[in-house]
């Protein structure tokens, strides 16, 4: 799917036999572009790891002069020792041979050669000591700027981390409800959490990793032939070994670690769907099924696991075995050059030094790897939800809904679910002037929560339309029309906070009179103020501190707060004792006055005054009319009625039977 606010993708394509994700190709560069944000900011971290890089690769051309000056000042040391006991004569036949072992000229006699001698045994502490100290300068400068490089590579990894979060979340928030009704929570959570961490890590360190290996190997290549190119050959066979062992296990785990995901997922969605519920759970006595279950999705995200450390375990021992084969190598090699005389001790050093730091970053690829396979596999996840396409988006040019009448209209509106092939409304047509209080009767399933479901543009009617004050709803901005509904749901969703928080929901800048007022059209003053903390109670998660009744009457509150033109009410009084749904029902009498209602309730006795009832059957409007009208004109009407009377008389001769020892 694409999204024209993210960037112009194609969608990210799922296997057929497995359902996995398959990337299509440059995702992680379009993650690095999150970075690229920053620019200046984004740059600082690879400019400070090249000079502490750059602070490394001089460390061992000062191991090398240290080692040369202490070499050159033994053996001059040791020489002029000799030179006093060695009779003349010998010394006039070996001097030329001694020369050129010291590379010194062959033309300078027994005097000159004394001479250079003591300068060297003299030299050697000052070259020693400049070494030591230059090692030491490079030292703190690889120190400084690894410090920087690391804090700033954090900070960026942090920021990127941040835009993705609050990317998802907006994103999350815009999509339609028909993208949620296919989602899992628990999916969603690891998308925002888990794969967005593993991908910062990968941006925050494993990219700076990689750089880092980068310029170290290619440093290390041109240090190496430019001190013995006849040696760095022999040590030049284990870069396309390592790098083609490398590009394996890379198209190896990186599904691997894509499958780890989706085990994670679905382990967090079994968790939360288990706290949500915990208490269906132990009134049916499932905790063991519940656990076995868990336990079932924890063994499977396990073995995954496993799988990976056990493909890596692998890789990690064969990496080192190619790197100690390049070790034997050099020293083999570089030891029948120093027996040769082509090499000097301090140089042999030197290039020991260097092949430290071509195999290190050969070492570093394997971490890389594993970083980089689990940042690729999240950023699929991350961006199949920023490239999902909502069904219900403005038009460019929406205009702003102005204050409505409440004059609403149904046009011939089908409507079928995603993936449905049965639609769940069939050519409804209906129309309802402003004021109206209008009733929806229906078994369950024939559509009544559907219809309400449009009226907000929770979705988008299949086929024909709907008008509000002439104004078809999908022309208008969805803050302007969302704006001018009350809703009162079947199902309450109270929030983490306090009542008032609560109620002041969708109007947060309400005062303290008008929360009030709201809370006593709904029944809910007296309950709340029974609370020692009053308003200002805690409500506790999902609103477990409260009954059903009170979640229902506060989030009764919560509509009218907004005092909207049109109120819709799904069973507002389904969860509240008849004593109070009497209270409810004769404060609605009063609220709906001068707005446009729709009400969905089981019982005719609740909507019997509506000045529209619509009853429902199987997606259609099978009878609409007054409550006199329809007894008269509808069979399926007079059955609801009659069998709801029949109910009521029942359950009004259980209410008067009184139990001995009552």
């Amino acid at each position: 799917m694409v999204n024209n606010e993210i960037g112009h993708r194609r969608p990210e394509k799922l296997s057929s036999a497995t359902g996995e994700l398959k990337p299509t190709g440059g995702v992680m560069r379009r993650a690095l572009r999150y970075l690229s944000r920053y620019r200046t900011q984004a740059l600082l971290p690879y400019v400070f790891l090249t000079i502490a890089t750059l602070a490394q690769l001089a460390v061992p051309r000062m191991v090398r002069n240290m080692i040369d000056a202490v070499t050159r000042g033994a053996i001059a040391d040791q020489v002029l020792k000799a030179l006093e006991r060695i009779p003349a004569t010998f010394i006039n036949q070996a001097l030329p041979r001694i020369l050129d072992v010291l590379n010194y000229p062959t033309t300078w006699d027994l005097q000159q050669l004394r001479d250079r001698l003591s300068q060297d045994v003299s030299h050697a502490p000052g070259d020693l000591m400049r070494a030591a100290i230059a090692i030491l300068a490079f030292a703190v400068v690889r120190g400084l700027f690894a410090f920087l490089q690391s804090y700033w590579a954090e900070r960026n990894s942090q920021a990127v981390a941040f835009d993705l979060r609050n990317e998802l979340y907006a994103k999350i928030q815009r999509l339609s409800f028909s993208y949620h009704d296919r989602q899992q929570t628990g999916q969603l959570m690891v998308r925002a959490t888990d794969d967005v961490e593993k991908l910062r890590l990968f941006l925050g360190q494993g990219l700076l990793q990689l750089v880092g290996a980068i310029i170290l190997l290619t440093g290390t290549l041109i240090l190496l032939f430019s001190t013995n190119p006849g040696l760095a050959l022999t040590t030049l066979w284990i870069l396309p070994v390592a790098l083609v062992l490398f590009a394996v296990f890379s198209r190896i785990s990186r599904p691997m670690f894509t499958r780890v995901q989706q085990r994670l997922s679905e382990l967090n969605t079994i968790l939360q769907e288990n706290l949500a519920g915990i208490k269906v759970i132990k009134a049916f006595v499932r905790e063991r099924e519940e656990q076995a279950k868990f336990r079932s999705a924890a063994d499977r995200l396990m073995n995954q696991q496993i799988a990976i450390a056990r493909l890596f375990t692998f890789l990690f021992p064969f990496a080192f075995l190619i790197a100690n084969l390049g070790q034997a190598t050099i020293l083999y090699a570089g030891g029948q050059r120093i027996i040769q005389g082509l090499l000097t001790l301090g140089e042999w050093q030197e290039f020991s030094l260097y092949l430290v730091f071509l195999f290190l970053p050969i070492a570093q690829f394997g971490f890389i790897i594993n970083q980089f396979s689990q940042a690729s596999a999240s950023a699929v996840r991350i961006f199949e939800i920023l490239d999902a396409q909502s069904d219900v988006v403005e038009k460019p040019n929406a205009i702003v809904l102005p204050p409505i009448q409440g004059h609403v209209k149904f046009e011939n509106v089908s409507f079928r679910y995603f993936g449905s092939g049965e639609p769940v409304l069939k050519n409804v047509s209906f129309e309802v002037q402003p004021g109206q209080t209008v009733a929806l009767l229906g078994a369950t399933g024939s559509g009544k929560t559907t219809i309400i479901n449009l009226i907000p543009r929770f979705y988008d009617p299949t086929e024909g339309r709907i008008l509000i004050d002439g104004y078809d709803i999908r022309d208008v901005t969805l803050q302007s029309l969302r704006s001018q509904i009350g809703i009162v749901l079947q199902e309450t969703t109270l929030f983490s906070g306090t009542i008032r928080d609560n109620i002041a929901f969708g109007k947060p800048d309400a005062t303290m009179d008008e929360i009030i007022a709201a809370a006593k059209a709904a029944a809910a003053h007296d309950f709340i103020m029974s609370f020692p903390q009053g308003y200002d109670t805690l409500v506790g998660e999902r609103g477990t501190t409260l009954s059903g009744g009170q979640k229902q009457r506060i989030a009764l509150a919560r509509a009218l707060l907004l005092n909207p033109r049109i109120l819709i009410l799904d069973e507002a009084t389904s969860n509240v004792d008849v004593a109070t749904e009497v209270q409810i029902q004769t404060a609605l009498q009063q609220l709906m006055k001068g707005r446009t209602s729709f009400v969905i309730a089981q019982r005719i006795s609740t909507v019997m005054n509506a000045d529209l009832i619509l009853v429902l059957d199987r997606g259609q409007i099978v009878a609409q009319g007054r409550h006199e009208d329809l007894l008269e004109e509808s069979e399926i009407y007079a059955e609801i009625y009659s069998s709801q009377l029949l109910d009521d008389e029942a359950q009004f001769t259980a209410d008067a039977v009184i139990l001995p020892g009552d």
